[in-house]
């Protein structure tokens, strides 16, 4: 009988043991809930406040660094990442050939100066005779009217000083011609400077070597692109928005950035401009809607941001590196 007592005051207890808890059970229950309904209360109300995207990234010019005359690459001084200023040099070409067409274009040059002076010393010359022709013509006339000399006389006085003319007049063309040779003998001169500079291959801006494709013993031609440099001075974002969410976008409106590659840090930043085309409207091969293959896909319009803080020295963002952004539109 006390047996019996005993198990059924087990029972009873392990009856009442899951009533007792279940109060716990309901409160632990509600919490969870009610934090659910907050936190997806909050994203609601967060996303009528803002438009977000994860399918952006981080832009930044990039130079391309050109031979501009064919040579040899006589020496290298870029590495690989360096940070290089605006017109640094990077490499140098043989310049044995240019500094051969630079002394040849000198020497041209004083030839063709030498030209000019032979050239007016014979005007000069030329001028003499015809003003002492001219005047010995004048004279021959007034003595001609005065029958004093014979008509074959003057015929003879009249045809040296129209010659002398003639003389001159092709004088005065050989000394312009001469000028000319001189000024495109100056021109020359400068080119073969000019080309001679091109050896010396610098930078066109500041900013990190990167892909480079140049090494001693290399002949280059011209248009090559030996270096590109990632310009590291001005960064942006170019954040590609579903044509959807660009409704209330506006330049000026505030943004919040979120680099992937520092997850714990936040920039601030704003629209800048929207582009005036959608991204597929630039691919390679647009989609051509008339050709019966027609599949509705919202479209993504990029959007540029530009940062308006410092990400200080301790960050070091770079051209193509993933992000997330938030405008805030309301």
């Amino acid at each position: 009988m006390a047996e019996q007592e005993i198990s059924h005051g087990k029972t009873a207890a392990a009856k009442e043991s899951p009533k007792a808890s279940n109060p716990l059970r309901l409160v632990i229950a509600a919490v969870v809930v009610l934090g659910a309904l907050l936190w997806g209360g909050s994203r609601v109300y967060h996303s009528f406040l803002y438009v977000e995207t994860d399918n952006a990234q981080i832009e930044g010019d990039v130079y391309p660094v050109i031979s501009r005359i064919p040579g040899r690459v006589q020496q290298v001084f870029a590495a690989d990442n360096q940070l290089v200023a605006k017109g640094d040099t990077l490499a140098l070409l043989d310049p044995a050939d240019y500094e051969v067409r630079l002394a040849m274009a000198s020497a041209a040059l004083d030839n063709a100066k030498a030209s000019v002076a032979a050239a007016g010393e014979a005007a000069t010359a030329a001028a003499a005779t015809r003003r002492k022709l001219g005047a010995d013509l004048r004279r021959s006339e007034s003595l001609r009217r005065q029958d004093v000399i014979s008509p074959s006389e003057f015929d003879a006085v009249h045809a040296a000083a129209t010659a002398s003319s003639a003389q001159y007049s092709a004088s005065e063309s050989q000394r312009k011609a001469a000028e000319a040779q001189v000024e495109l003998r100056e021109a020359e001169l400068r080119n073969a400077r000019l080309q001679l500079s091109y050896t010396a291959i610098t930078a066109p801006a500041a900013g990190h070597v990167s892909k480079k494709n140049i090494q001693p013993g290399q002949y280059v031609a011209p248009g090559q692109q030996l270096i590109a440099l990632v310009g590291s001075s001005d960064l942006w974002v170019v954040a590609n928005f579903k044509e959807t969410q660009l409704e209330n976008i506006r330049p000026g409106q505030s943004v919040t950035i979120r680099v992937d590659a520092y997850p714990s840090e936040e920039f601030e930043g704003k629209v800048e401009s929207l582009s005036a085309g959608t991204g597929s409207r630039f691919a390679l091969l647009p989609p051509d809607n008339a050709s019966g293959n027609f599949v509705k896909v919202a479209q993504r319009v990029p959007v540029k941001i530009v940062f308006t803080d410092n990400p200080g020295s301790d960050v070091k963002l770079a051209a193509g590196m993933n992000v997330i952004v938030e405008i805030r539109v309301k």
